[in-house]
């Protein structure tokens, strides 16, 4: 996939105010781990995240994404009506139906001819909404389209800790570390043609994507039946996710290289996926990436899923480390396993 009429005009993002640190995560459970002779930090010393936020209890997602994108638009200067396409892309939404991104138009007010309606995939979402409305602005259907997200952990970890606590298994922990890795925010993505703002955003040039769908039951998140009461349930098997997913990586990155027609040392920056220290050092070895191209957000926001890395590309712009004319790859990955790369010049 190859663009020639598209760019990321604005980034925006809300943080969820609760900061959750892993040592009070660990105080909830204490009598666990101390039954299964778990020394303290170790969620902080396994993962690399110190603190995590959550929003506050009841807060609906749409709430998160809808600030997001009045402070992307407000940022932009592009009104509302000129917003040919919208997407929430978050794994987190409020009902089954409608698409929660109806209830985000509302806030926002757009305009009857806009394509609203909600995608998911995993923690990919945010960057296939972005190629979404990349097809569509590229193909002169729309000027603008934005993409937003809402992810909130509170409340499956809350499950998940009660769980914990009634169980005390070691086998359990295991599989429950992903889930305490889980932070909330807020994005929204801001796409464009150029012609609002005399091609002042950043070009997206292309794009590259490859899956291994035998791996999908490897992270699972839902809901299931127990003691005939429905509730969610989250299970990730980290080991394997690590494995298959460094390994699909490579693939795409390999792939992603030469659609780009770049080496490595063609790419200034990259943003990944925040998952946690072990992914990280891995992504960067297995793609001879130095650890200066790379920045980070996962040791005080956690994993916070679809919105985490477009969140810290966002962040490594306000803080001056993504450079004009800097050639930036976003990588993706996902549960089912799916993953995904986009290459701009900033």
């Amino acid at each position: 996939m190859k663009y020639d009429k598209v760019e990321l005009t604005a980034l925006g993002y809300e943080l969820a105010p609760v900061v959750v640190t892993s040592e009070e995560l660990e105080g909830r459970l204490a009598p666990m781990l101390r039954k299964l002779h778990v020394a303290d930090g170790q969620l902080e010393h396994l993962t690399g995240i110190l603190e995590r936020r959550w929003w506050t209890p009841d807060t609906p997602v749409s709430q998160g994404a809808t600030a997001a994108a009045k402070k992307v638009l407000a940022t932009s200067g592009v009104p509302i009506a000129e917003i040919g396409s919208l997407i929430y892309a978050g794994v987190c939404r409020e009902l089954y139906e409608p698409a929660t991104a109806c209830r985000v138009a509302d806030g926002l007010g757009v305009n009857n001819s806009t394509a609203v309606y909600d995608l998911s995939n995993a923690c990919l979402g945010v960057l296939n909404g972005i190629l979404d409305v990349a097809n569509r602005i590229e193909l002169g259907q729309i000027r603008a389209g934005l993409v937003v997200s809402c992810e909130s952990a509170r409340e499956i970890n809350d499950v998940m800790i009660e769980r914990m606590l009634q169980m005390e298994d070691i086998k359990l922990f295991t599989l429950a570390l992903a889930t305490l890795t889980g932070g909330s925010g807020a994005v929204a993505v801001l796409l464009t043609d150029g012609s609002f703002n005399d091609n002042q955003g950043h070009r997206l040039l292309g794009a590259a994507t490859h899956v291994a769908p035998e791996h999908h039951a490897l992270c699972r998140w839902g809901i299931e039946k127990e003691n005939g009461v429905h509730r969610p349930f989250m299970s990730t098997d980290s080991a394997a996710v690590l494995k298959h997913g460094v390994k699909l990586g490579k693939e795409t990155w390999d792939s992603f290289l030469t659609k780009m027609d770049w080496s490595v040392d063609d790419i200034d920056r990259v943003i990944c996926h925040q998952v946690g220290s072990g992914h990280q050092d891995s992504i960067l070895k297995t793609f001879s990436l130095t650890p200066d191209k790379d920045f980070t957000t996962y040791e005080h926001l956690g994993n916070m899923g679809t919105v985490s890395l477009p969140v810290t590309a966002a962040m490594a712009d306000e803080r001056g480390i993504l450079k004009r004319g800097d050639n930036v790859s976003f990588l993706g990955i996902g549960s089912g396993l799916n993953c995904m790369m986009l290459g701009l010049k900033w």
